[in-house]
């Protein structure tokens, strides 16, 4: 006779449904590996996605313009500035410019009040040898980082036409245009000052008296005798 236990153990052991190794239990772990493989198919999906949006990000960005110079009227300094002591005629002005900028700086013009014009002038040998003044043509440039001398003999600042008497002492003023229109303003002490006495490239000055650098007339001719 089979007792109740045992018909229990036989009734639970011809139940294919019941056996950890029954077709149910294969299909549910042939479900669950296909959810999953499906949900890492998914996750790899949107990674691709991300990636591709991040390479096409990078690819349309576009490279960033170069910072463009500063003014030179903002980087050029000038140092030890004076202006040659003259009672008519022509006059001078000299110093240091630097130029702490990363872009040369040219400077095309340069105006005053204690001169009718003004003109950037450099010191050459003409054909006989004879240093002369005359205009500077494209203006001076400094260098980026660097430092131009306007002095006696060389590069300076030419007062054509002295408005009235530049006496030792006296302060002018004065204005440096760059070729990017940008302005430097400084103010020069007037110095007695003997040398600088080439003549000017041209003739005579506006006074009718032989052009010399910096306003120091040249000596006037000798009267003929009768």
């Amino acid at each position: 006779m089979t007792s109740d236990n045992q018909k229990g153990r036989t009734t639970v052991g011809n139940s294919g449904s019941q056996r950890p190794g029954g077709t149910s239990h294969r299909r549910r772990l042939a479900r669950g590996r296909l959810f999953a493989l499906r949900a890492l198919g998914a996750a790899s999906l949107v990674a691709l996605l991300v990636a591709g949006c991040g390479s096409d990000d990078s690819s349309d960005a576009q490279p960033q313009a170069p910072a463009s110079p500063a003014a030179a009227g903002k980087v050029v300094t000038i140092a030890d500035a004076w202006v040659k002591a003259a009672t008519t005629g022509m006059s001078a002005a000299f110093g240091e410019l630097h130029n702490s900028g990363t872009a040369p700086a040219t400077v095309v013009s340069v105006t005053s009040p204690a001169s009718a014009a003004m003109e950037l002038h450099e010191t050459v040998a003409n054909e006989s040898g004879e240093m002369v003044m005359r205009p500077r043509e494209g203006g001076f440039i400094v260098p980026a980082g660097g430092t131009l001398t306007l002095q006696p003999g060389g590069n300076h600042l030419m007062l054509m036409d002295v408005t009235s008497p530049i006496k030792a002492g006296d302060e002018v003023d004065f204005t440096i245009t760059f070729g990017d229109n940008s302005t430097l303003t400084f103010t020069a002490p007037a110095k007695d000052y003997s040398g600088a006495n080439e003549n000017y490239e041209g003739g005579m000055d506006m006074g009718g008296q032989a052009d010399t650098a910096a306003g120091t007339p040249a000596p006037a001719p000798a009267t003929p005798e009768p």
